[in-house]
């Protein structure tokens, strides 16, 4: 057997009624060494095979069934309360890796990776199931959520958002590749992915919901930031820029990608592209 064939055959069991009074001893160790796999790097909630992120489906499900078969226990972190299913990580590997998070509120939950030579600053928080690469920094007031894949050497910069992708089990969660920066205030939300050694202007808003319009191979993309592109926000005409409710019109956002390597490009160029879409 195999931690994968053990989740997978206690996830059937629990679909088919398996309840905390239920579960055995081993179950719990199995769902202990499927924590300690994820905190190891050994599992990942999503890897890359072909060229496209897929989910793993069966580290999802190791992820809920620690939710759904265990109580909520009173733990303590800081000299305050908290009452969780799962405490949170245990980061005296991190020393060891070059790794640090700094005191006040720096709040790394069981079942989270991190790699070497990483800094968490506070108060930043890295949920279940999350993998922070080699040599990232998660600044403060991040918040990287459940299953969220970040690369190495990514910054994040304060105050950004990665979204939680948990349910369903076969949604890719969001990815940041290898080498990217994310300015101060970015958001990136269900399943989104950013391309490897990409630039992201600050508050910008990543979403499968927003076009991309990407001028260095001249099309609109959704889903996905493609690699090596400086990104940033404009905003577009929305359909219901007559109603006449708006005064001056409506618009929605959007994303312009450029090429990493060009440092400038005329106005006139970008509303060209903008509006030929």
């Amino acid at each position: 057997m195999t931690l994968q064939s053990d989740i997978e055959d206690l996830w059937n069991r629990y679909d088919d009624g398996l309840t905390a009074a239920d579960a055995t001893a081993d179950d719990y160790d199995t769902l202990e060494a499927f924590l300690t796999a994820l905190e190891a790097g050994e599992v990942r909630a999503a890897e890359k095979r072909d060229g496209s992120w897929e989910a793993n489906a069966w580290v999802k499900q190791g992820i809920l069934l620690n939710f759904g078969l265990r109580d909520i226990e009173t733990h303590t972190y800081g000299g305050v309360d908290y009452h969780d299913v799962l405490p949170l990580r245990d980061t005296s590997d991190l020393p060891g890796r070059g790794s640090r998070n700094t005191p006040d509120g720096t709040v790394i939950r069981r079942g989270a990776y991190v790699g070497g030579d990483a800094i968490m600053m506070s108060p930043a928080f890295v949920n279940v199931g999350a993998y922070v690469g080699d040599g990232t920094l998660v600044d403060s007031c991040d918040t990287v959520g459940s299953c969220a894949q970040i690369g190495e050497d990514v910054k994040l910069g304060a105050n950004t958002l990665i979204g939680g992708v948990l349910e369903p089990v076969e949604g890719a969660p969001v990815v940041v590749e290898d080498g990217v920066s994310l300015g101060a205030g970015c958001r990136v939300t269900s399943g989104f992915v950013v391309g490897e050694n990409s630039v992201v202007g600050e508050n910008t808003l990543l979403t499968p919901r927003i076009p991309v319009y990407d001028l260095v191979e001249e099309e609109v993309v959704y889903g996905h930031l493609p690699p090596e592109r400086r990104a940033f926000v404009r905003y577009v005409e929305s359909s219901v820029s007559d109603h006449e409710l708006f005064e001056g019109g409506a618009y929605k956002p959007a994303v312009v990608a450029t090429d990493i390597e060009e440092t400038t490009l005329e106005a006139t160029e970008r509303e060209d592209a903008l509006r030929s879409n």
